[in-house]
């Protein structure tokens, strides 16, 4: 198998960061070489626009300028961190991506929807993820559990903000099935991995030559 694209999806506290490393040790001890990556991020430039827009030390930033700042971020890590990665013939695991967009600036901020496609199509190209898991948990679960935490510049949005943004994530997953495998992080976190190691088995499964 040549590199996999494998991103992680979903709102605030649904523990994509435990799942992120879970999912990283299974497919390192299956052989594969894996990097892990996040957007915005991944890069220092990408790290240093994510410093200042979960910061709000820019200040208020609209939706346009959100999203403008997202895809700067984006074309520059796709260049230099995930297709060099992926020629390489590497497991890419990306914490969030253009769904990521999709969901917050575009549901979330009511971002122009034809300025999202025109930079979707622009900086991504061909590049689509070959798998994404979206971890899925009702807001009340996801809140409850970032409660003890400083919350940034997304957490401290108010409920219809999410409500908003995992509306959009069940679109996306309702639109591509074939891509997008909802994975119900409301369970334990022993049935989380479960659920992640038989989502990966069966995506190597298809996808093996």
């Amino acid at each position: 198998m040549s590199g996999v694209f494998l991103t992680i999806e979903g709102t605030e506290g649904v523990g994509k960061s435990t799942s992120i490393g879970f999912l990283r040790s299974f497919l390192e001890q299956a052989g594969y070489s894996v990097i892990v990556t996040r957007e915005p991020g991944g890069t220092q430039l990408g790290e240093r626009i994510r410093e200042w827009i979960l910061s709000s030390r820019a200040g208020s930033l609209s939706a346009t300028t959100e999203v403008l700042l997202m895809y700067a971020a984006r074309a520059h890590h796709i260049e230099q961190v995930i297709l060099p990665a992926l020629n390489a013939g590497k497991w890419v695991i990306c914490d969030r991506f253009a769904d990521a967009t999709t969901a917050y600036q575009g549901a979330g901020r009511r971002a122009d929807q034809e300025l999202l496609q025109s930079l979707n199509k622009a900086v991504l190209q061909d590049l689509t993820p070959d798998l994404t898991l979206l971890l899925d948990a009702p807001l009340d679960i996801g809140f409850g559990r970032i409660r003890h935490r400083e919350k940034d510049h997304f957490e401290q949005e108010g409920r219809e903000f999410f409500e908003k943004v995992r509306a959009e994530y069940h679109a996306i997953a309702a639109r591509e099935p074939d891509r997008v495998e909802v994975i119900d992080a409301a369970q334990t976190p022993e049935d989380v991995q479960d659920s992640l190691r038989s989502a990966l088995r069966r995506f190597i499964a298809r996808h093996k030559h």
